[in-house]
């Protein structure tokens, strides 16, 4: 569309003529950044009398219409500002911490945590003029010394400060792409280095001692073992629903879910074994009773009953699913489209989890002479 050239005061009768409402007409109208609508007309919420009776109301009228049009001039100036490539310092005044919500929840819950850190390290109030280079860095500083949300005698991963930042620093790249601040600050900023880690899983036979060791919480078990044969978090299966599950043209079953984290959506086939754990279909979320809590005393507790001395998390379940895949040869897209990864590289990280492969090649090389 073309570009909004003028911007006029009107008025308009409301409540049977005995009031104008004031409002401002664009023309040929502009369009909103954030919501992309295009607005030709805008309502300023300011009324005036129609036929004042008396001085004191021509007075209220004067004064009305005088705010009304330093509105008008100041929306004119922010869309000369937008058409003509200057930056619009109105706009600084805006609220960053809003701005930064509204971002995180269109995304995933790391985004959330992200903000309610930024949240905690600008005490609730922020705006744009304040993002620049030396606020960023003391917040990097901050997350690198900041407690963990749950266990808050204890400081932020190193790899959780990592990823953090990572998505602060989007955020920041996003602010300036959305013209909200003057210079993106991340061409000065430094990244937090992530350090390898062990991503524990289990053995095949580990699993089949799991799902054969009984478990204090049956809802633990059946959940557990449903996210090692399928590969979904934990998020993921606590909001399953009987809908997701159904049957494709072949009659396997299939779940379909868009992930809780990523926002990617699947539609994976499942075994019947893990068709097996879901129990009757039934309104409501399938593993229903499903609570955090379970994931400390009883987790562990059922763990040590099968001889499993690993620390092993919910999320190893994940681990587990795709490092086994690679031991049984299964194509690495194939694994890459069961778990949902969006980039190969990432499920790549599993073949360096498998120990068997590892195992079976280790002896080829030999210091001794094959015999006759």
């Amino acid at each position: 569309m073309s570009k909004c050239k003028t911007v006029t005061l009107r008025k308009r009768k409301i409540k049977n003529g005995t009031q104008y409402s004031l409002c401002l007409d664009y023309y040929p109208g502009y369009r909103d950044n954030t919501t992309m609508k295009v607005i030709t007309r805008e309502a300023l919420g300011i009324y005036i009398f129609a036929k004042p009776a008396n001085q004191q109301e021509r007075d209220f009228n004067a004064r009305m219409v005088k705010k009304a049009e330093i509105l008008r001039n100041r929306r004119y100036e922010a869309i000369f500002n937008e058409n003509n490539g200057f930056f619009d310092k109105a706009r600084m005044k805006g609220d960053f911490l809003a701005y930064f919500k509204e971002l995180a929840d269109r995304r995933n819950i790391k985004w959330q945590h992200v903000y309610k850190h930024f949240e905690r390290f600008v005490n609730g109030k922020c705006t744009f003029e304040e993002v620049d280079v030396d606020l960023c860095r003391k917040f990097m500083e901050y997350l690198l010394n900041a407690p963990q949300t749950i266990h808050i005698n204890q400081k932020l991963h190193i790899n959780s400060a990592a990823g953090y930042w990572s998505a602060f620093r989007a955020v920041l790249h996003a602010a300036y792409r959305d013209r909200k601040i003057k210079e993106n600050p991340n061409g000065f900023l430094d990244r937090i280095e992530s350090i390898p880690t062990m991503r524990e899983h289990l053995s095949q036979e580990e699993l089949i001692r799991l799902a054969e060791t009984p478990c204090e919480e049956e809802v633990l078990k059946r959940a557990f073992l449903f996210a090692c044969l399928t590969g979904l978090r934990k998020s993921d299966i606590r909001q399953l629903t009987w809908q997701q599950i159904q049957p494709y043209t072949n009659g396997k079953m299939f779940v379909t879910t868009r992930m809780q984290k990523t926002k990617q959506i699947v539609h994976n086939p499942i075994s019947d074994e893990a068709y097996g754990l879901l129990g009757e279909r039934h309104e409501g979320l399938i593993f229903e009773g499903f609570k955090d809590k379970m994931l400390q005393g009883p987790l562990k507790r059922w763990l040590s009953a099968a001889g499993i001395t690993k620390k092993i998390t919910f999320h190893c379940t994940r681990h587990s699913f795709g490092s086994l895949h690679v031991e049984m040869g299964t194509d690495m897209a194939v694994i890459q489209a069961c778990l949902g990864h969006k980039n190969i590289t990432t499920t790549q990280i599993y073949s360096k989890m498998a120990a068997q492969q590892m195992c079976d090649v280790v002896d080829k090389i030999t210091l001794k002479r094959k015999e006759a």
